[in-house]
């Protein structure tokens, strides 16, 4: 094998981490496991950094533990998201759903979604006890 040829010198299809999105999830959540599953399904190209915060947390976030159970929280491009935007972060980085993210960018459709995530949050604690 020639020096070029080498495994370490080949590309990687996998962003830096310094580029990928990296999204907080409560891992005890039924809903946000099944969620988290689907997404990592279409993120093929590995442009998220998926971190289970149920345990121990991720000490490197500067963000409360607390704050992270309950609600989603994301970063791109070194800002912290939550809610909907969270949300539509995550979507970017997956081509599939990039289009419906960059949708997101919009403040109308932005605020939408985040009434629709706020209604959501009311009603995932019973919906947690019914997939339990």
């Amino acid at each position: 094998m020639t020096a070029g040829n080498s495994p370490s010198s080949a590309p990687s299809n996998a962003p830096t981490n310094d580029t990928r999105v990296k999204v907080w999830f409560d891992g005890a959540c039924p809903l946000c496991q099944r969620e988290i599953a689907f997404m990592k399904r279409l993120d093929r190209s590995n442009a998220i950094n998926f971190v289970d915060v149920s345990g121990k947390g991720d000490p490197n976030c500067p963000i409360d533990q607390g704050q992270l159970l309950g609600r989603l929280h994301a970063q791109e491009d070194g800002e912290i998201l939550n809610g909907a935007a969270a949300f539509a972060a995550m979507w970017r980085a997956i081509p599939f759903l990039r289009p419906v993210g960059e949708l997101a960018r919009n403040r109308v459709v932005l605020s939408v979604l985040e009434r629709l995530y706020a209604q959501f949050l009311r009603v995932r604690p019973a919906l947690q006890k019914l997939m339990r």
